[in-house]
């Protein structure tokens, strides 16, 4: 059969109209969400998947989830098998060594049906304040996975668009911020509900047909692009190496390197030379690793390149299991990101001989997570609070970096006093930049920050 020509504008339509699907699942998420860290902080992301579980769309979230999407919805899916899922249903997992990254960050997953046929996937990950495990938040110093919190496979959560409520009780039942959390979950499914209206308000607008055209030509075309950037990019092989301070555990410092290889083929990211993984929570899953290479790669690129399949299959990783970066069961995973984000700055340090001029120097080089939780002795309810805390961005070529921000791949923003000390019994008594804090130089860094916490009743 003869395949309709391709229009441009109706092209450009359909890719917008994809990508605004994502969005408005992650406004859906956001409007619907009870705890800070979500409908405040937006630590969170939305995509959509083809029925080939190609990654086509995505929010304008969090580059660190949306990386790890590529492993984590292909892997789930598969693993709990795509002929079990019918319209209206929704797997949910977090399993790190299932495609996951750290238990906090809990996928859910629904396929898109559009009368008997399946079209796709929406998915959306929620960095839930709290997973249960040895201390609130869920992070601490663990020694293995088990003392991190609930370890969820892919289960059928939702079913015919009804939440299971035997599984929904088993899971809030582990977990101490049971109202944020519950109320983060039911945000999740209504993102995803959002997603797949919107998918089929599409197909009923152009028809099925032209929907797979499209999306395949969407694809191809990033494909296209992602290798003219990479043709632009100078070949050769760069190195570096560096070191997290300690390992969240001991006073241990774990080394990192990676050897990344530009050729017309596309990038290829090598962190052969890491650090064996740790009975400590420093280590990172091989879906972090991947999206910080991800991310770097990105960075280099035109900034209107879509990301989708056709810009991640540019994106090679060569970390051996049983490393910090690419770590195996039963290996902690709290602080994986913590491990990605100074990655990233190693990333950016072996390419910035070739490219001075489009590379930052080195950043916070963490998440800088910070947890605490009780009971509210005003509502008796056991509470959770989780953000992670901005610090110096790199300076540029020709400018300072920026003060106080999240680096790389993490885009969350903010927790403002006014909202977390009318919701938690908290008083944040200094928020500032630390003075003199950033790096010297022609161009300096970015300043960091401080932010000093009272307790007023007893917390942990």
């Amino acid at each position: 059969m003869t395949q309709p020509a391709l229009d441009p504008i109706k092209f450009e339509v359909v890719r917008n109209a994809l990508t605004q699907a994502a969005e408005e699942m992650a406004i859906a998420l956001r409007r619907s969400a009870y705890s800070t860290n979500v409908k405040t902080r937006q630590d969170f992301s939305c995509a959509f998947f083809d029925k080939n579980l190609r990654s086509v769309a995505q929010a304008f979230t969090q580059p660190v989830h949306l990386g790890s999407f590529v492993r984590h919805v292909p892997i789930a899916v598969k693993r709990y098998g795509p002929e079990n899922l019918g319209p209206g249903d929704m797997i949910l997992s977090n399993d790190p060594y299932g495609g996951g990254v750290h238990l906090n960050d809990i996928s859910l997953i629904g396929p898109v049906y559009y009368g008997d046929e399946l079209v796709g996937y929406t998915a959306c990950l929620a960095h839930h304040v709290d997973v249960g495990g040895g201390a609130p938040a869920s992070v601490g110093a663990f020694r293995e996975v088990f003392q991190e919190g609930i370890i969820i496979p892919p289960i059928k959560f939702v079913n015919n668009g009804n939440l299971d409520q035997d599984l929904f009780r088993l899971v809030v039942s582990q977990i101490r911020s049971k109202r944020e959390t519950s109320g983060d979950f039911r945000a999740q499914i209504a993102s995803n509900k959002t997603g797949t209206l919107r998918i089929t308000e599409i197909i009923d607008r152009y028809g099925l047909d032209e929907f797979n055209l499209y999306i395949d030509e969407i694809i191809e075309y990033t494909d296209r692009r992602t290798q003219a950037e990479v043709d632009r990019l100078p070949k050769g092989v760069y190195q570096a190496e560096g070191f997290v301070d300690n390992d969240g555990f001991s006073d241990d410092v774990v080394k990192l390197a990676v050897k990344i290889t530009i050729n017309d083929e596309g990038v290829r990211f090598d962190t052969s030379g890491s650090d064996q993984q740790r009975r400590a929570p420093v280590n990172s899953t091989f879906a972090q690793t991947f999206s910080a290479c991800a991310y770097a790669l990105r960075c280099l690129m035109d900034k209107d390149l879509p990301v989708n399949d056709g810009f991640y299959r540019y994106v090679h990783v060569d970390a051996p299991e049983g490393t910090v970066t690419n770590c195996v069961h039963p290996a902690p995973v709290v602080g994986g990101w913590e491990t990605h984000v100074r990655l990233n700055d190693l990333i950016f340090e072996a390419l910035s001989p070739a490219l001075p001029d489009e590379v930052c120097a080195g950043t916070k080089s963490m998440q800088c997570h910070s947890g605490f939780g009780g009971e509210n002795h005003q509502t008796g309810e056991y509470y959770c609070f989780l953000e992670t805390l901005a610090g110096g961005y790199g300076a540029r070529s020709t400018s300072d970096g920026p003060d106080a921000v999240q680096s790389h791949g993490q885009n969350t923003e903010n927790a403002p006093i006014e909202e977390t000390e009318s919701n938690y019994p908290v008083q944040i008594t200094r928020y500032e930049l630390v003075p003199d804090s950033e790096g010297p130089g022609e161009y300096r860094g970015g300043l960091g920050l401080r932010r000093d916490y009272t307790f007023p009743e007893e917390a942990t």
